[in-house]
């Protein structure tokens, strides 16, 4: 019943919705890094929403939303694809005191803005940035959706540690099929009633059962989702590559070798002088494997 994420509609009305629960992904998340009850609950909302709006606008590629702010918690970053693979990280400003445990997400952040990027397989690469002008993450981006995609958009979003949840609701333009007028008003009241334990205890079907009984619901078959980090040589060879020769050089020099790691999965590469000095030369050529 968790790790997944649950697409539905209202026959005869233009209002969709999808509801995500998260357990063992979000874990695998936490476990690579130690942070704060506070930062670990925000990473939790952020988690869910990037499966939600993943699964809203069905990109062939990847989605990537990033939280940046001038408090305590200067980065929170969370990406995900239509295979179900999710990673997140966040990092917390040096120098600043370990946040509350109650710390909301104004509190953490502070000002600042969040930047949605749509990167497809084929095709450009789309961005949207949009301010923190909510006290909640689910407020920014239903701005961001009533700015950039104009449709009326709510999400609620809870996470408290060991799980992460969220309820996405959205009106579509209006066309023939659209009988229910008060639809959108009335599916937004109902979801409104739901308390953050509900979000995060409750099945998809109960919850859906518990606001919508007396609404004529389709329910889709669920998506899984878990854990899963993009991260290879070659793409940390190309990260390093865009430092630049004369940069690369001056690393060689003082440290004989470059030693580097992926800040969401912690997996850790080592790059040889002759690795270095080949990807300098060639840096469309896969790294040399030494034995």
């Amino acid at each position: 019943m968790t790790d997944q994420i649950q697409r539905f509609l209202f026959d005869g009305t233009n209002v969709r919705g999808e509801i995500v629960q998260l357990e063992r992904a979000y874990q695998e998340v936490l476990e690579r890094h130690a942070y704060p009850l506070a930062v670990s609950r925000q990473l939790g909302e952020l988690l869910a929403a990037v499966a939600l709006l993943t699964e809203t606008v069905k990109l062939d590629g990847t989605l990537s939303i990033e939280v940046r702010g001038d408090g305590p918690l200067e980065l929170l970053m969370a990406e995900s694809n239509p295979g179900g693979e999710m990673r997140a990280i966040a990092r917390v400003a040096e120098g600043q005191p370990v946040p509350a445990d109650g710390a909301g997400f104004r509190e953490l952040l502070g000002a600042g803005r969040i930047v949605i990027t749509l990167d497809p397989s084929e095709g450009k690469r789309y961005q949207g940035i949009v301010e923190l002008s909510a006290d909640t993450l689910g407020g920014c981006l239903e701005a961001y959706f009533s700015q950039s995609e104009q449709l009326p958009t709510r999400l609620w979003l809870a996470a408290d540690g060991a799980r992460a949840a969220g309820l996405l609701l959205q009106q579509l333009p209006d066309d023939a099929q659209s009988q229910d007028p008060d639809a959108w008003e009335r599916s937004v009241h109902l979801a409104a009633t739901l308390q953050h334990d509900e979000l995060l205890e409750l099945d998809a079907e109960t919850l859906l059962f518990r606001l919508y009984h007396e609404e004529q619901a389709r329910v889709f078959p669920p998506k899984p989702l878990h854990f899963g980090c993009n991260c290879s040589r070659e793409r940390i060879a190309q990260a390093l590559y865009s430092l630049g020769a004369e940069e690369l050089r001056q690393i060689l020099e003082e440290q004989q070798a470059i030693d580097t790691q992926c800040h969401f999965c912690n997996t850790r590469y080592h790059f040889g002088a002759a690795e270095i000095d080949a990807l300098i030369e060639a840096p469309d050529a896969p790294p040399p494997t030494l034995h």
